[in-house]
């Protein structure tokens, strides 16, 4: 994957939160949704999808449930670790989050190029 422009600032994540960004793959032009959070400013990217039925992490648009550094798919009730992406809790339990890499440039999150 790689992309031209920001996927957003480092501050538009909530510390111990999470923030939807979406973008388009340059290179075959698909539409894909990520979770970004920010816990002590590192920025970890996951896409929005839970492992367990494929379905969006999030309740709405860019609203994510999120309790006790975790966030809950709100239709299985699975629980993923912010830090790592680790399925703790539900019905993909020992699974996790598919990661993408993302770094912080001059306060912006962008892919990190391969």
């Amino acid at each position: 994957m790689t992309v031209t422009k920001a996927l957003c600032r480092v501050d538009d994540i909530p510390d111990s939160g999470a923030f939807e960004a979406g973008f388009v793959d340059e290179r075959d032009g698909i539409r894909d949704s990520l979770m970004l959070t920010r816990h002590s400013n590192v920025v970890r990217a996951y896409r929005n999808i839970c492992p367990h039925a494929g379905r969006r992490l999030d309740w709405a648009p860019g609203q994510f449930l999120i309790e006790d550094g975790h966030v809950i798919c709100t239709a299985h009730g699975a629980m993923f670790r912010l830090a790592s992406g680790e399925c703790v809790s539900g019905p993909c339990r020992g699974t996790g989050l598919t990661e993408v890499a993302v770094e912080s440039r001059d306060g912006e999150v962008v892919l990190r190029e391969a």
